[in-house]
């Protein structure tokens, strides 16, 4: 403003400096003062407008901040009063609990697991001792008494020095030195730090250790436990967390850098033990059956091992699985192969581990085989329940003549050479002639007889309480030819389990209801002593009691007059079935078997005995089936 008005009057110098330019300096005079008022006005109005704005803006901003200051205020306090009431109600148990841990070292202490025992509930066949594991505190160990504690601790549990040092030296508050050692060691230990005035800084903790009283009786059904008592195998895998028990602890307060506390006692919260299993095995039976699985195995010079199987049919209980070669429980990583045994040094850790697996494995459970004339007794009694054979004495009503041809396959009998000539039912299970089951498995056609493959409970796990149980190897329905028919029909060219076949058996013996098979019959509650039965699964009516009672009788004379007479036993009436196959196609190795039933006039017990590749004097019947 100042400005203009400078302008203004040297104008007004111009124009009293003559009237030559009066006019244009008056008209710029006139412009110019035009433009101040403007300016003036525009001034007034700018001033105006921001003196209001800022009035107006400087009190909302003053209420603004005021609000949002008492907002940010308010909504921190409520957080801080939520995050309380979280902290004191919602997580204080468990924040105490974390800050105690804290101050505490903490150790802890296995249960004993449960006791297995047989039949009988008498017989104990796994068991847990009493031990004791030694660890050290470190930072409790004064540092002229490291080398000392190590070397007496070496010295007494027989370790490597350097590496007890190693340990006693390191800055942890637990380390710990031996696992599950016998007391006479840990009281010569006591002894030691009394005499020595070591009070903290070694704890001797009580343990446990699985025992097996008879080492390798049942091995492959019982298994075995690892070093921290873990079921790695059988029964012990199974039943795992029933057998196990609950993990106890022993507490001691300690400072913020892990070092006992003096003055202050140990917490002990004692283990919980594991349930006791009470299985359906028979130590007496399963005993039996092992010595005479290994001389029957030595004696046909088995080369693969053999297994047999115990059952009673009305009740699926499992009496006996044997199984040769089998294994040590107490000592279950030490191979029983002297082959193997003697190479073990120069095997990779894959090799190794390979061969660990198979020697712990339980075949009749997890392999699988081709059952060869034994499944003819599938054939027979569907073809009886079904009503394509109406008697089992018709004279004449098959005829062997060495051979049957199917859809322009020549497939023979074992005697092709002799033929069996005219036949019964009864005298063709006797004789166990291929032809007349090859023509009884057309005449009973691919849908009907995998019907009854599903109801025998050959396309499905049987549900025994054993780990790695496999199911039968078929063919799918919809693949099954006439040749392919005839094949299965006779027992070959395809594959099931020693539990799948022993179970069908047992529902032919029974009166015709699939019983699913077990292993544990109860389980006793270490708590409580209560006693929990394992149920007996009964499954669907497979075939009915008259067609049962005739593949009884048919099975008595196979023993008494037919292919089964090493298995007739003086005073008792024993039903069965012999069985050859080829283990595989054109690989040399047999697998033969047999598949019976006492007594025949009260059926109680199955049993299944399969050799595997018996290549003795004995040698084996069966082979080649095609002309």
């Amino acid at each position: 403003m100042e400005r203009n008005k400078v302008n203004i009057r040297k104008l007004k110098e111009k124009l009293k400096g003559g009237k030559k330019d009066y006019k244009e300096n008056k008209s710029i005079l006139k412009r110019k003062r035009k433009k101040d008022n403007k300016f003036q006005k525009r001034l007034k109005r700018d001033t105006k407008i921001r003196s209001c704005d800022v009035n107006k803006k400087g009190g909302i901003s003053r209420k603004r901040r005021v609000k949002i200051a008492l907002l940010l205020s308010s909504s921190v306090f409520i957080a801080l009063i939520f995050r309380i009431v979280v902290i004191q109600f919602v997580q204080g148990d468990t924040l105490k609990g974390m800050a105690y841990l804290q101050q505490t070292l903490d150790r802890k202490i296995n249960p004993k697991r449960g006791t297995i025992y047989d039949t009988t509930g008498k017989i104990v066949l796994a068991t847990s001792s009493s031990v004791e594991t030694i660890t050290v505190n470190p930072l409790n160990i004064s540092a002229e008494n490291k080398e000392k504690v190590a070397r007496k601790l070496s010295e007494i549990f027989e370790l490597d020095y350097e590496k007890v040092l190693k340990k006693v030296n390191k800055k942890t508050a637990i380390e710990t030195i031996v696992k599950k050692v016998d007391k006479e060691k840990t009281d010569e230990l006591r002894i030691w730090m009394a005499d020595n005035n070591i009070i903290n800084g070694i704890n001797i903790d009580e343990d446990t250790k699985r025992f097996y009283p008879y080492n390798n009786l049942a091995s492959q059904i019982i298994g075995f436990c690892g070093s921290d008592n873990q079921g790695l195998a059988g029964i012990e895998a199974v039943y795992d967390k029933r057998l196990a028990g609950q993990t106890g602890k022993i507490l001691k307060m300690t400072d913020a850098k892990g070092i006992d506390i003096t003055n202050t006692s140990e917490y002990y919260e004692k283990a919980t033990d594991g349930d006791d299993l009470v299985l359906t095995i028979d130590a007496t039976i399963q005993g039996i059956a092992e010595k005479y699985l290994e001389e029957a195995c030595i004696d046909n010079v088995c080369t693969d091992g053999g297994n047999i199987l115990i059952m009673n049919v009305n009740t699926g209980d499992i009496l006996a699985i044997a199984g040769y070669p089998n294994y040590n429980l107490n000592d279950p990583y030490t191979i029983n192969n002297e082959e193997m045994s003697a190479n073990w040094s120069s095997m990779s850790a894959t090799e190794r581990s390979n061969a660990l697996q198979q020697m712990w494995r339980n075949k009749a459970i997890s392999d699988t085989y081709e059952p060869g004339s034994t499944f003819k007794l599938v054939t027979a009694s569907t073809a009886l329940e079904e009503g394509i054979v109406t008697s089992t004495d018709k004279e004449g009503e098959f005829c062997c003549v060495g051979y049957i041809e199917v859809a322009g396959v020549k497939m023979k009998c074992w005697r092709y050479y002799r033929p069996h000539g005219p036949e019964s039912l009864r005298q063709a299970l006797m004789n166990s002639c291929n032809p007349v089951f090859i023509g009884l498995g057309g005449k009973i056609g691919v849908t009907k007889y995998y019907e009854y493959l599903r109801k025998y409970g050959f396309l499905s796990k049987t549900g025994i309480d054993l780990p790695g149980e496999a199911t039968g190897i078929f063919l799918a329905e919809k693949k099954v030819g006439p040749v392919e028919l005839g094949t299965i029909a006779f027992g070959q060219r395809f594959e099931v389990t020693p539990i799948q076949m022993i179970t069908m058996v047992s529902t032919i013996a029974n009166g015709g209801t699939y019983i699913q098979p077990r292993v544990v019959k109860q389980i006793i509650s270490k708590t409580t002593g209560e006693v929990e039965e394992n149920p007996i699964i009964k499954r669907d009516r497979v075939i009915s009691e008259e067609t049962s009672k005739n593949m009884l009788s048919m099975m008595q004379s196979v023993v008494a007059d037919g292919t089964g007479r090493n298995a007739q036993v003086k005073g008792y009436t024993i039903g069965g079935k012999t069985g050859t196959s080829e283990d595989g196609v054109n690989t040399g190795k047999y697998v033969t078997s047999f598949i019976g039933v006492a007594t025949i006039s009260h059926p109680e017990i199955a049993i299944l005995i399969t050799l595997y590749n018996p290549t003795g004097e004995g040698g084996h019947q069966g082979g080649a089936w095609l002309i």
